[in-house]
């Protein structure tokens, strides 16, 4: 395949919605959408039977769930990533508008904002982190989905052959993966598919833990699985044995869902705990 038959990348316009001098940015959007739509399904998975959460209580902690978000996020990146360059530039850590968010780390922000509210509300813990996680991939698809629209993160140099190999604006001139949209489709669609019809399943939910571990594991496997035609950050590039960084975050994420899993079947029902 030639120079002029491939595939050229669509010119979108980095801004979705223009209101005179001030627009607001697809990946932006992204965020807004994820949120509300999560919102809605999750004030609907809470109150499934056996109830693990009031609506009232689900709009509470969408507050929390955003804070976990952005500065799990952020710090995960500056931690996870970058951490010699923001040791000596500590402002630039400020300076979210410039990208830099890691969804491990915003993981694990999520996860410190279940734990406080879940206490302070004294819901399960478990059980309430398994109808909120089953609602994530939403977030993640369409999160990565504003990743291909601005042109970033994208994929490893392409067979030429390949019908849907991409060139990309700042990737040079190769055909490369568009491995955005392939984590859209699986860390997003068919991760989602699985953990809403895992939470629809009275077996699953009447056993806290199972459906948190299923998306912890669901996701290391389809993270790691995209890794492999994803373009490592050039300031990283890969690891000892040709691994990357999103790869080495993903195995602890996935013995926590594995052990999650095997800890929800071994223990007793919720329904049975509270009568």
């Amino acid at each position: 395949m030639t120079a002029a038959f491939l595939l050229p990348f669509p010119q979108f316009d980095p801004v979705a919605i223009h209101l005179g001098p001030f627009g607001i940015r697809w990946y932006a959007l992204a965020y807004i959408v994820s949120l509300v739509a999560g919102w809605l399904i999750a004030r609907r998975l809470c109150t499934l039977k056996p109830v693990v959460a009031t609506q009232v209580q689900v709009d509470d902690f969408a507050s929390w769930a955003i804070l976990g978000v952005v500065l799990g996020g952020r710090l995960g990146y500056v931690l996870f990533y970058r951490p010699d360059f923001y040791l000596t530039h500590p402002l630039e850590i400020l300076r979210v508008w410039q990208g830099g968010m890691s969804f491990h780390g915003g993981a694990l922000g999520v996860i410190v904002a279940l734990v406080l509210f879940s206490r302070a509300q004294k819901l399960n813990f478990l059980a309430f982190s398994d109808r909120i996680t089953a609602i994530v991939p939403l977030g993640l698809g369409i999160g990565r989905c504003a990743n291909f629209v601005n042109g970033e993160l994208w994929g490893r140099p392409a067979p030429a052959d390949l019908p849907w190999a991409m060139v990309f604006p700042r990737g040079g001139p190769i055909p490369r993966h568009p491995s955005e949209l392939y984590e859209a489709l699986t860390e997003g669609v068919l991760l989602l598919c699985v953990t809403l019809f895992a939470v629809s399943r009275p077996w699953v939910r009447e056993r806290p833990g199972f459906g948190a571990g299923l998306f912890l594991f669901g996701y290391a496997v389809a993270r790691s699985f995209c890794e492999f035609f994803r373009e490592p950050d050039s300031f990283l590039g890969f690891l000892p044995f040709g691994t990357t960084m999103g790869q080495v975050l993903c195995i602890p994420m996935a013995f926590v869902g594995i052990g999650l899993m095997i800890w929800a079947v071994r223990h007793p029902r919720l329904a049975a705990a509270h009568g």
